[in-house]
Parts: structure tokens; C-alpha cells; sequence
């Protein structure tokens, strides 16, 4: 992508009916909260009284629409994600402030896994923003590669703060040179990169800024139009029907009749599920027909990814929760060993030989580690030889599990191809795993 490359907001009407889940990330201070409280006061989603409790001294802290916790207040920073919901007459959005501290980046990983879209800041004013060959900030790559990792669809870079430097044109093409090298170098598909002030509001809502046209040499859309325009995450309708089993309801007295058979409650993860079809379970084998299959309100529906769903099979068999219930022919098999990698969130290192509780779906297993094959440099790309992960580091580790799981890579299905390791003895989420291909 060029400098003046800019991202068209005219897609699909149809991808834009459905509320956008984004989230805010970047190195510490570079303006996230204050992007996001510009968004809600430009956009009218902040009541007056709420507004009024956030001034000092004379003037509005945007980044206390955010920030609500008091250590977040006290420390001037932001420490665990804050949702947000706001709409225009385009669409609706659920924002999430992510935290940009490396201490916090486990935070980060939970916003990110569930997002539609990351908006990557960088503060122009941290950076040499005069040198053509300037270098990126550690938490800026950390923050893109996560993001990359998660497969979030539309990763958008806002070069902030280009109000406080001496010449914004400058800056902007510099800072977007940067950026465009290191997408390219890590694989990234930028899907727009857009200068804006968050604190003046200058691109952020609207195009026209501060009575300029043309601004930093920029022609393209505002950030609000480019985020109107993006769509929300496909569901996994392309790979077979998977179920994990969440709750197994024995008994109901609602009007449907399920022949006195149980109902096995979930969310359907891939493909999709009408009556009459043949599932197996997983890990029994076992096979039956689907006889009825329940919306979230009892009513009699074939559903498809990404929605809730009671199922009612044609026979009794033995089904729990954390069992998956699968399309009969195409499933993955089970398995006991996975090449993963994984982003690691504990403050205690990931070494050979340990053993966590491994969470895929609602099924949990004890997972050994085998080995740490590499770490990722997030500097220079470079996987390097390690025999640990510290915290925050990202790195390839084969697993070696008690009982399969059943997986798919992580590039094919968001699904299948995620799980989280927990520790043992504090029950602290530890890392988030992506499985890669065998």
C-alpha cells in the first residue's frame, strides 16, 4: 500500500447491517482511549452529565470515557479492555479499548479474538518522524503481529497525533512508509491507513479537517467512514457442522415435543445442522440423527455457524458437556499432539516439561510441553532458537495432550484451530494457542 493508498468505504450493504466489533491497540499513550472517547462525543453516543464528569481542569479528558477503573485513572493508563457501544446512521459498533502496556498485552490477545477489526495507533510524536527510515515502536509490531496471529479480517493503521509535530505531511508519509515495510516484511494485509488527531477530532468523524484540504496529503475517507464500511467476520460456514456441547438439558416443559429425549445446548462453531442429518460424537464415536434442532427461544430451526442451538437427537447416547457432536463424514480426527503457536501471557515462563489445563471448546484436557521450538523476534521477524517463552513473547511449542482434541489449523478455522492453556495450581489463563498445520 502507498502512502496515498486509502481504503474505499463503498462496500457491501449487506456487511454493514451487522454491528462492528473492533478493537483500539498500539504502544502505551498512544491516544486509544482518547480516539475512542473522540468517536462517542463526536458521534452523540455521551449524555451531558457524563461528559461533565469528565473535565479537568476546564477541559475534557476524552481517554475517562474509557478509563473507569481508578488504577487506570490514578496511573494515566489503561489496564484491562473497556467495551463501548455507539452508532451512526450507517451502522452499529462494540469497541474494545485494548490496553497498550506490555504488562497488559494478555488483555489485548482477549479483546482481539473475538474482533472484527483492530485500529492499530502510532504516535507520530514518539517517533523520529522526520527519518524516512524511522523505527517502529516494539509494542506497535507486537500489537500488528497479534492481530495478524488472531486472523482479525481488517487491520486499519491510525497515525496519530500529527497535530503536535512540526510538519504533519512529513510525518504522515514517513510513519506510513514504515508501517507498509513492516506489513509487507510480516505478511499484514492493510486494509487502510488513515492520519488523524484524536484529541483535536481532525479525520476522525469527518474528512474536513482544520479548514484544510488535502490534509497530510491524504485524500481518503475519515476513520468513522472506513470503519463504516467494513465487514464483520464471516462464519465458518465452508468447513462441516462441529458442535461443542455446553449444557445437556434432561427435563423441560415447554411445549416441544423432544419425545422425553434429551436437548444438547451450544453454539454451532462450523458449517451447519438440519434435522435428518447423521452426526457422530466426539470422543465416544458414536453416531444418530438429528431429530429436532431448537432456536435460543424452543422454536424448531436448522441453524448455521455462529448461532445458538438445542439439539435433539433420533436416539439416546451418551453425550457431555465438552463432547462435540460432528457432521458424520469431512471432521477432523482427534488429536494427541499439536504444532502450535502460541502467545504467552504468564508472568511465569513457558518451558519444556510443564503441564496446563488445556480449554478447547468446553472440553478440558491436560497439556504437556514437549518442546519450544522457536521464538518469534518481533523486531526483526526473525524466529530464533529458544528453550522458553517470558511473558509477552509469541513462539512455536509442540503440545503433547493426555486426550485428542479435536483440532483444525487455525488459518483453515477460528474455531477448531484455537484453545488456551490455564495453569494447574493458580488457574490463570497462561497462553493463547493457534494451531498450525501438521
Amino acid at each position: 500500500m502507498s502512502n496515498n493508498q486509502h481504503f474505499s468505504a463503498k462496500s457491501s450493504e449487506s456487511t454493514t447491517q451487522t454491528a462492528l466489533r473492533f478493537i483500539t491497540c498500539g504502544s502505551v499513550d498512544d491516544g486509544k482511549s482518547t480516539l475512542i472517547g473522540r468517536l462517542l462525543v463526536d458521534t452523540k453516543a455521551v449524555l451531558q452529565d457524563h461528559l461533565a464528569g469528565v473535565q479537568r481542569s476546564g477541559e475534557t479528558d476524552l481517554a475517562l470515557l474509557t478509563d473507569g477503573l481508578s488504577a487506570e485513572r490514578e496511573q494515566g493508563i489503561t489496564i484491562d479492555v473497556a467495551y463501548r457501544y455507539f452508532a451512526t446512521s450507517a451502522r452499529k459498533f462494540i469497541i474494545g479499548d485494548a490496553p497498550g502496556h506490555e504488562q497488559y498485552t494478555r488483555n489485548m490477545v482477549t479483546a482481539a479474538s473475538s474482533a472484527d477489526a483492530a485500529v492499530v495507533l502510532v504516535d507520530a510524536i514518539k517517533l523520529d518522524w522526520a527519518n524516512p527510515d524511522l523505527q517502529l515502536l516494539p509494542q506497535t509490531r507486537r500489537h500488528s503481529l497479534l492481530v495478524n496471529l488472531l486472523r482479525v479480517p481488517s487491520v486499519v493503521f491510525a497515525i496519530n497525533k500529527l497535530d503536535a509535530v512540526a510538519d504533519a505531511t512529513v510525518a504522515y508519509q514517513n510513519i506510513a512508509g514504515a508501517l507498509n515495510k513492516f506489513a509487507q516484511e510480516a505478511g499484514i494485509t492493510v486494509t487502510a491507513m488513515v492520519p488523524v488527531s484524536a484529541l483535536k477530532g481532525w479525520n476522525v468523524v469527518t474528512a474536513e479537517n482544520n479548514d484544510q484540504t488535502n490534509w497530510c496529503g491524504y485524500t481518503g475517507p475519515s476513520l468513522l467512514s472506513i470503519l463504516e464500511g467494513l465487514p464483520v467476520t464471516p462464519a465458518e460456514t465452508d468447513v462441516p457442522f462441529s458442535f461443542p456441547v455446553q449444557w445437556v438439558e434432561k427435563f423441560h416443559d415447554s411445549g416441544v415435543t423432544t419425545q422425553g429425549r434429551r436437548v444438547f445446548w451450544g453454539r454451532v462453531a462450523t458449517g451447519s445442522i438440519e434435522p435428518g442429518q447423521t452426526i457422530k460424537v466426539f470422543p465416544s464415536g458414536q453416531t444418530a440423527v438429528v431429530s429436532q434442532v431448537l432456536s435460543a427461544t424452543r422454536q424448531p430451526q436448522g441453524k448455521a455457524a455462529g448461532h445458538s442451538a438445542g439439539i435433539v437427537l433420533d436416539r439416546e447416547v451418551d453425550v457431555s458437556r465438552g463432547d462435540w457432536l460432528l457432521a458424520e463424514h469431512g471432521s477432523p480426527e482427534g488429536q494427541r499432539q499439536l504444532s502450535t503457536t502460541i502467545a504467552w501471557m504468564d508472568d511465569e515462563p513457558l518451558v519444556a516439561g510443564r503441564v496446563y489445563w488445556a480449554l478447547h471448546g468446553h472440553r478440558w484436557v491436560k497439556a504437556k510441553v514437549q518442546r519450544v521450538e522457536h521464538r518469534l523476534n518481533v523486531n526483526t521477524l526473525a524466529e530464533e532458537d529458544a528453550t522458553e517463552l517470558p511473558a509477552n513473547a509469541i513462539g512455536h511449542v509442540t503440545l503433547a495432550l493426555q486426550q485428542p482434541l479435536l483440532t483444525l489449523p487455525f488459518e483453515r478455522s477460528r474455531s477448531l484451530g484455537a484453545l488456551i492453556l490455564v495453569d494447574t495450581a493458580t488457574h490463570r489463563t497462561s497462553g493463547a494457542v493457534l494451531v498450525q498445520a501438521p
